[in-house]
């Protein structure tokens, strides 16, 4: 059997170091542009406990020890006396759309401004969410609203969780890789507001305290043999890094730890997570990062550059003692978690666009990019400047 050298080596997701496209880029997706985008309120923990009211000295714990300092969401409305009113299944829904249309209109302009591209170029598009569901989906309707092309091709991944990210990137990367020169953009919408059960249980409380608005898009290209790097030992430059490979773990044993149920007594559904999550995600973190890593004949000390997603304090310490990571390691996911809360499955661009403004990439560099979410499953990416 023969393969293509232009297509990921047998087995691995990962492209062959020994093939001439993994060297000069031909047909590699590459990451040309990213922007991000959030509502336009934002609030303290403090703020938050204040306005919902809650006096509970545990749950109060909760949002305050969170490593949490800012979260942007569009609060529910309030009665006359400032208590906040409760919010049907069916106007939590209107809220996603409206939220995520208009989050991630911004985060698409945004990312198209840094990749110095227009609406015009796009010829693929996937969006990702996973706090509402929309028939026809997000992509169909952000097309009519942004004026981009009716002949976009598209697809929707819906549901998935916070590591969806990763798993849309797959896909909009290999898209990217099969239509070389053409432009797929990757939106990630996540209108948490619109996912939020407000009770008195520590159930709601750790989800309450977690989760912000947000959304963020990159845009790929990959070249194609006429456009390709030149002279073919010259990686791209900073800021463009190549989509090298994928590994993934679903945890099977913990594949109700996080999940989305309906809730009766409320009659909405109601996002569950549960306390042992963190150290299950941590304790499966190093045979998926050793697997993608090992695929591309690298080791952990190789890497300059880590993203993980700012799934919450825990997490993300679960995850850098089992890799062996240090706080500046991390230093971009705990800035995020920080200044917007977890984002869902766009956290790990907010990361990534951090990263990027820092300025300091180089080429030649390799990174990791990891998701955790429902499942439980970890992504992995990795990218090379």
């Amino acid at each position: 059997m023969t393969t293509s050298p232009s297509l990921p080596a047998p087995g691995t997701g990962l492209l062959d170091p020994a093939c001439p496209d993994a060297k000069n880029g031909a047909g590699v997706a590459r990451i040309t542009g990213v922007g991000t985008a959030t509502t336009e309120t934002s609030y303290t923990q403090r703020e938050l406990l204040d306005i919902f009211r809650i006096t509970e000295p545990k749950v109060r714990s909760v949002f305050l020890n969170s490593a949490i300092e800012r979260r942007f969401l569009s609060l529910p409305p309030r009665d006359a006396d400032g208590a906040v009113l409760p919010e049907a299944q069916g106007e939590l829904l209107d809220k996603h759309k409206r939220l995520a249309l208009e989050m991630g209109a911004r985060a698409v302009r945004a990312c198209l401004g840094d990749a110095g591209i227009e609406l015009s170029d796009i010829d693929y598009l996937c969006c990702t969410t996973t706090t509402g569901f929309l028939t026809p989906g997000l992509s169909a309707l952000l097309i009519r609203e942004m004026g981009i092309l009716p002949r976009t091709s598209r697809v929707d991944v819906v549901g998935m969780g916070c590591n969806a990210g990763l798993n849309a990137l797959n896909a909009t990367a290999s898209w990217a890789h099969a239509n070389p020169g053409k432009v797929a953009v990757l939106l990630c919408a996540e209108a948490c507001s619109a996912a939020y059960v407000i009770d008195g249980t520590m159930r709601t409380a750790v989800v309450n305290s977690l989760f912000g608005d947000g959304a963020a898009a990159i845009a790929l290209v990959a070249d194609g043999p006429d456009t390709a790097y030149a002279p073919a030992d010259v990686p791209p430059a900073p800021g463009s890094p190549r989509i090298l490979g994928f590994a993934s773990h679903l945890i099977t044993e913990a594949i109700g730890a996080m999940r989305y149920d309906w809730d009766d007594a409320q009659g909405k559904f109601s996002f569950y997570l549960d306390p042992h999550v963190p150290y299950v995600v941590g304790a499966n973190a190093e045979q998926v990062v050793d697997r993608l890593l090992g695929n591309a004949g690298l080791r952990r000390s190789d890497i300059s550059h880590w993203l993980v997603h700012s799934g919450g304090k825990k997490v993300i310490d679960a995850v850098r003692v089992n890799l062996g990571l240090t706080r500046h390691d991390v230093r971009h996911t705990t800035g995020v978690l920080r200044d917007y809360g977890n984002l869902s499955s766009g956290s790990f661009l907010f990361s990534y666009e951090r990263l990027l403004r820092e300025g300091v990439t180089r080429a030649g560099d390799y990174g990791v990019l990891m998701t955790m979410g429902p499942g439980s499953t970890i992504e992995t990416a990795l990218v090379q400047w």
